[in-house]
């Protein structure tokens, strides 16, 4: 049979797993600092750029797109082109690609501290760099399909089942998630409102994980691990059934995020079912990884790599354990919006995805630089270094959240609750906080050890750009095979268009009720728009990051609803573009602080919170008070909202800077009495505006505890 000749393409390879070191790097060293800022809070050093709401969305950006993403087109390009015994199908497209995405995380590293945010979590970045990433996307996808039909391979392999369902359910997750109403060059809205953005969001949020940071990570094991260990993969049925549970289940869980909420029952019930069953294939997946390494287990105690990827694994098994469990009502009503949520995700992002990572270029660098790994013995001390990271990172935060979980939820014998003062558990779990940065710190030393040792071994080497292979090319079919599913891996089309069809059920069936039936989101008629003034004091709001730390959902348990007053309905959301429930309690619920202080409190409290809270861990916020409101655009988004559906007048509209000139002076004219000398054109009016409105609009029993 005559071979055809060809190159791999492994300059592309090099690019990104330089890229994957350096944002490591970057991304791991900006979570440092919001480790170090809630213990010390001084850290934030008073400048509105370095605040743990702006810093905080940066840090998950450059680890999940900028650290990951890259490590993902890393092991993708390298892995592919062997699979299919093809060059990459466009050098050009490669570097567009590389380019283009590198270009879209200093976009990101440029405005989230700035403020321009969505404020939708892990899809912060703002519409034109949306634009940006749905561009690029299509590259990659351009490039991957290319390279997948030109192949010398007739069978796909089962890590390119994964990358192609990376490929399609990220487009779809996405697009969905992106839809916004742009007001300016950086400011949107969202198309949904409240009960809706939130399910949007965390079908989204929940299936970022699972698509960006799982199945293409699934995929690289399904490759790396048989090569590291020099084994095949140990079942190739175990892997069909592996990658169609895994696509069709997970989908379905993203509403295990929002239990207790104002989200209808029945799509509670489904996302608790469907995580439930997600155990199964995502076990399915770990085991098959792990007995892969059957009869290889003297070569794990030697060699890093493996090392590696077994903890890696390990992780993986922990994490998805972890979420099913979660998702259990009786376990989130406890463990939900503490740091519980925190440990959980490190130990997939540190263990799973940062643990594989290293692994694979620990392997994968050497062999394109045609040399040996510069020092094992350096690779051993990072994994070692590593592991103890993610412990001193972990167990602190399962500690800390047991801590919190209980200390919210207790009462005295006499019937009031035992930590009226939220404080005070933030105050009792300050130690665990600082264990954890210790953890991170040691976990980003490791990093730094292997770029040390990755940089020796590419200067003792030498890059094979153009690596030269050969394969016979791809001959029609002559025997028709009886198993369906090798046919399948035949037509890679077919194949994305059932992966596609696969993801799309659980989304339609949980979404389109929630959309098309207006019962499911009753109104309340006392609710009302915001004004023009409440309106610009969101955007601060969303701007300052305070989602980030302050939940707006009061949940209907009696802890919740005495601590902070009556639970949160879906009605009083249907004006929310965004909805900002939060998804963690650093500090209290602000769904009902409206009214509860008066405006010398909130403007003390952002000024200096220590004025009003001792021992508070929030940053200060001066520069609200120094800068005027930009009320250049609220006529462009009072306009935009009507559009959306929020029924402004257009007298609302011609009026809106008069009206919010009125009320400002009014705030500002009642802070004056209060001994507060302020200008009623300064931000803070518009932001205490925005926070005395919060939940008033339905008459409520005022809470009997303090928020702070």
């Amino acid at each position: 049979m005559q071979l055809t000749k060809f190159n791999y393409d492994n300059k592309i390879v090099r690019d990104f797993g330089i890229a994957t070191i350096v944002w490591g790097i970057i991304g791991m060293s900006v979570g440092l600092l919001v480790a170090i800022q809630l213990v010390w809070p001084f850290m934030n050093f008073e400048l509105q750029y370095t605040t743990f709401g702006r810093v905080r969305p940066l840090h998950t950006n450059a680890v999940v797109f900028a650290f990951v993403g890259n490590g993902i087109f890393m092991g993708v390009y390298y892995s592919l082109q062997r699979l299919l015994k093809a060059r990459m199908y466009s050098d050009f497209l490669s570097r567009v690609h590389f380019w283009g995405w590198q270009l879209i995380i200093v976009a990101a590293a440029i405005t989230l501290p700035l403020g321009l945010t969505t404020s939708h979590e892990y899809a912060e970045l703002e519409w034109p760099i949306d634009v940006a990433i749905t561009l690029i996307w299509v590259v990659f996808g351009i490039n991957m399909f290319g390279t997948i039909i030109k192949r010398r391979e007739r069978h796909m392999y089962v890590a390119i089942w994964f990358y192609i369902a990376t490929f399609v359910t990220i487009a779809v997750l996405h697009i969905v998630n992106s839809a916004q109403l742009p007001i300016s060059m950086w400011k949107s809205y969202y198309l949904y409102a409240g009960v809706q953005d939130a399910l949007v969001q965390w079908w989204y949020g929940h299936n970022a994980v699972a698509f960006f940071l799982t199945t293409p990570y699934l995929g690289m094991m399904y490759y790396f691990l048989p090569k590291m260990a020099n084994r095949p993969i140990y079942s190739y049925k175990l892997s069909i059934l592996h990658f169609w549970s895994l696509i069709f289940i997970y989908i379905w869980a993203g509403p295990h995020h929002l239990l207790y909420t104002a989200l209808p029952g029945w799509v509670q019930s489904l996302g608790v079912a469907f995580s439930v069953m997600l155990i199964a294939p995502s076990w399915g997946g770990m085991i098959n990884g792990l007995l892969t390494l059957r009869g290889a287990w003297d070569k794990v105690r030697t060699d890093p790599t493996l090392k590696f990827m077994v903890v890696a694994l390990t992780a993986y098994g922990m994490a998805t354990f972890e979420g099913p469990m979660l998702s259990l009502k009786q376990v989130n009503a406890i463990a939900h919006f503490t740091d519980w949520i925190v440990a959980h995700v490190h130990v997939g992002a540190l263990g799973w995805n940062g643990f594989m990572t290293f692994a694979i270029l620990y392997w994968l660098i050497p062999r394109i630089y045609k040399t040996e790994l510069y020092s094992k013995k350096l690779a051993s001390a990072h994994f070692w270094i590593g592991t103890l990271g993610i412990l001193f990172y972990a167990i602190p935060m399962y500690w800390a959240a047991v801590v919190q979980g209980l200390m919210w939820k207790e009462f005295t014998p006499e019937g009031v609750l035992k930590y009226p003062n939220f404080l005070a558990t933030t105050l009792q779990i300050i130690p665990m906080h600082l264990l954890r940065a210790i953890g991170g710190a040691l976990y980003l030393s490791g990093v730094i050890l292997m770029t040390y040792n990755l940089v020796k071994t590419m200067k003792q080497g030498r890059l094979l750009a153009n690596e030269p292979a050969e394969a016979p090319e791809l001959t029609p079919v002559l025997v028709n095979e009886r198993a369906p599913h090798r046919r399948l891996e035949r037509k890679p089309i077919l194949f994305m268009v059932l992966a596609l069809i696969t993801i799309l059920i659980g989304g339609i069936v949980q979404m389109m009720p929630t959309f098309m039936i207006s019962s499911n989101v009753p109104t309340i008629s006392s609710v009302q728009p915001y004004t023009a003034l409440e309106l610009q004091g969101r955007d601060l709001y969303i701007r300052e990051g305070c989602v980030n730390c302050h939940t707006q959902t009061v949940r209907p348990f009696r802890s919740e609803t005495v601590r902070y007053g009556e639970y949160s309905k879906a009605g009083e959301f249907v004006y929310d573009h965004p909805f900002l429930w939060g998804s963690k309690r650093t500090g209290p619920d602000l769904h009902r602080i409206g009214k509860k202080y008066p405006h010398k409190w909130h403007f003390d409290h952002m000024l200096d919170p220590t004025i009003t809270s001792p021992g508070s861990i929030m940053p200060p916020y001066p520069w609200l008070i120094e800068q005027s409101l930009d009320t250049t655009a609220t006529k462009a988004k009072l306009n935009a909202m009507r559009l959306l559906g929020v029924p402004y007048t257009d007298a609302d509209i011609n009026t809106a800077n008069v009206d919010l000139s009125e009320q400002a002076e009014a705030i500002a004219a009642e802070m004056g009495q209060q001994g507060v000398d302020v200008r009623a054109d300064r931000e803070i009016i518009a932001m205490i505006a925005y926070l005395q409105r919060l939940g008033t609009d339905i008459n409520v029993p005022a809470g009997t505890a303090t928020n702070e």
